[in-house]
């Protein structure tokens, strides 16, 4: 496993997009954040606590589970849902959807198909910490905290230390997926 991101990368990566936010939406009133379950909803509380910081207002946050709205459910191991937790209203928001990794673009299509079911948002943003191409579906994000070339065959791994207790990314290469490192 190679390190390509400490904690404090990511730290640096997150006040960035915070700021790249900010400028783009002229502020931060009509914006709700969102987490992808499981660790986009970390990083999108650090990112709602930057925005707060640098705005000094309060900034509207949702957490949002797609496990029903992903296209591959027989082909990945099931995972336990969660409440999706959002704002009663996000008809005419600006929708900030925050994950860890873009890769294929099939979770951000399972995520806008499930906040088409909560309302009619003016706008959909995305902000990832890694982007790592091979994209299936045309789909590209707003603000990246770090665009990482990668082979189809190495596996991205995120951390957050709300889930994971510690922060940074790695890539595993297939030969240490082989080998029993964690997925």
């Amino acid at each position: 496993m190679r390190a390509v991101m400490s904690g404090s990368d990511m730290g640096r990566a997150l006040r960035r997009i915070a700021h790249e936010i900010v400028e783009r939406n002229r502020g931060t009133g009509g914006i709700i954040v969102v987490g992808i379950r499981t660790r986009g909803g970390p990083l999108a509380d650090r990112l709602v606590a930057i925005l707060e910081e640098v705005e000094g207002a309060a900034v509207a946050s949702g957490i949002l589970d797609i496990g029903m709205y992903r296209d591959d459910l027989d082909q990945r191991p099931r995972t336990v849902l969660g409440p999706t937790e959002m704002p009663s209203q996000i008809d005419g928001k600006t929708i900030v959807l925050v994950d860890d990794v873009l890769y294929t673009g099939r979770t951000i299509r399972a995520a806008l198909d499930a906040l088409a079911d909560l309302g009619r948002a003016a706008v959909v943003q995305l902000a990832v910490v890694v982007d790592r191409g091979h994209r299936e579906l045309p789909i590209r994000a707003d603000f990246v905290g770090k665009n990482l070339p990668t082979a189809r065959d190495e596996h991205v791994m995120v951390r957050v230390a709300e889930i994971d207790g510690e922060d940074g990314v790695w890539i595993e290469g297939p030969q240490a997926r082989e080998e029993g490192s964690a997925a």
